[in-house]
């Protein structure tokens, strides 16, 4: 293989690899967090409906979010 398409394929892999690797992590965090009233709802079709920019978004604003440990046990 030629060192051209060799790196064609790694531009490839980072190009969708890196985006596809955001969307699971932004998305399985969202889902093992707890949010208040619908947030965990709304966050997720963000996820899902506008997987890059609501990946980011999440991991941006959407984390900052999440009840702490202190406000799950005031609300059980």
């Amino acid at each position: 293989m030629s060192l051209i398409a060799e790196s064609g394929i790694l531009f490839f892999l980072f190009l969708v690899g890196a985006p596809v690797l955001l969307w699971i992590i932004a998305l399985v965090d969202c889902l093992k967090s707890d949010f208040e009233k619908e947030g965990k709802i709304v966050w997720i079709l963000v996820i899902v409906f506008l997987p890059i920019l609501g990946s980011l978004l999440y991991l941006i604003i959407g984390r900052g979010q999440k009840l702490s440990t202190r406000d799950q046990s005031i609300k059980s």
